[in-house]
């Protein structure tokens, strides 16, 4: 049941929107192509256990730790807000 101007199923339209948006952005961060010798970043070797187990790596342990760091704190956005912001 919806409430206020909102339709029937908008709330489940929402979070379907949300996940959408999540798996395309996971998607788009796969790497692709042949994997590199050496890391983008620092110029390390990357190990060959590392570039067969994740085809088209570009970046070493250390740099892709720190990558995935940064992704995880911009990636915090929430759609709806929260209640108080709703009520101003």
């Amino acid at each position: 049941m919806a409430g206020g101007w909102s339709t029937d199923g908008a709330v489940q339209e929402q979070i379907d929107s949300t996940l959408d948006d999540a798996v395309q952005r996971a998607r788009a961060q796969l790497p692709r192509g042949e994997s590199l010798n050496h890391c983008q970043e620092c110029d390390a070797p990357i190990p060959e256990a590392r570039r067969q187990a994740l085809p088209g790596v570009r970046l070493c342990v250390a740099c892709q730790s720190a990558h995935d760091r940064e992704q995880k704190q911009a990636s915090g956005y929430n759609r709806r807000g929260s209640k108080d912001s709703q009520l101003r």
